[in-house]
């Protein structure tokens, strides 16, 4: 997944110590957020001591991307609402915060008016945020530990906001594993990708198949672990698109 930004940007990667999976589950269940198991122990207090360092070692006043994965999407939440509003300087220069693979609420954003969700494919200062999953997950309402009440997801493939299909010929091309070679490469999978406004998620039709082992967190059709893979090539190309905006703005 950092793969995708090598191209364009310097990649520090923070060691920390994450919550289990089942840790994550049983705090969903009972109320309903992950984040409730990572906001106030370790993971979070390893992270933005991480930020810290960085900031104040590493970065020498450049402009920086966030980004993020699944229960690091949900730290980056906490970031941004709790880290970011602390230190107002770093966040002037962030170009933008990818938070995939855990929900960005409507609710959020208006409880903290600093932060702004992206609105197209070129502007900065935003939070660019999606969960993939397939029609099923949606037909059936399925829950999903990572999709909460509001969410807001934007296409990755048109960079739009509402329920506007997108064809998979508007795909650059999505990473996955050859099984024969062990390697990863660049192929063509079809996926496609459209918004779902009232449940906040993007839906494929992609020919992969969806996780498998968690329905009863997941759903049936979740596609959690292609929220990268799947739009590969087109979020290294956003990645370049919102860094030259930044440095022309």
């Amino acid at each position: 997944m950092a793969s995708v930004y090598e191209d364009s940007t310097n990649v520090f990667i923070p060691y920390y110590r994450q919550a289990s999976l089942r840790v994550q589950i049983d705090s969903w269940r009972k109320t309903g957020d992950i984040r409730n198991a990572l906001k106030n122990n370790t993971p979070y207090a390893d992270i933005t001591a991480a930020l810290d360092y960085y900031f104040e070692n590493c970065n020498n006043g450049r402009p920086f991307i966030i980004a993020s994965h699944s229960q690091g999407s949900g730290i980056c939440t906490l970031v941004l609402e709790n880290y970011f509003k602390e230190h107002a300087d770093y966040y002037e220069r962030m170009v933008a915060a990818y938070v995939l693979g855990f929900s960005v609420t409507k609710d959020e954003l208006e409880a903290n008016p600093h932060l702004k969700f992206a609105t197209g494919e070129s502007d900065t200062g935003v939070i660019v945020s999606w969960n993939i999953e397939g029609p099923r997950n949606v037909e059936e309402n399925a829950p999903n530990a990572v999709v909460m009440p509001n969410a807001i997801s934007i296409n990755p493939l048109n960079w739009r906001l509402d329920d506007t299909y997108a064809p998979a010929g508007e795909n650059l091309g999505s990473l996955v594993l050859n099984e024969k070679t062990g390697e990863t490469e660049i192929r063509d999978i079809g996926a496609d990708a459209q918004v779902v406004p009232e449940r906040g998620v993007v839906v494929t039709n992609a020919d992969h198949e969806p996780m498998t082992g968690m329905p009863d967190v997941f759903g049936t059709q979740s596609f959690h672990n292609g929220d990268y893979t799947f739009y590969y090539n087109n979020i290294k190309d956003n990645v370049a698109k919102r860094i030259a905006a930044y440095q022309n703005k």
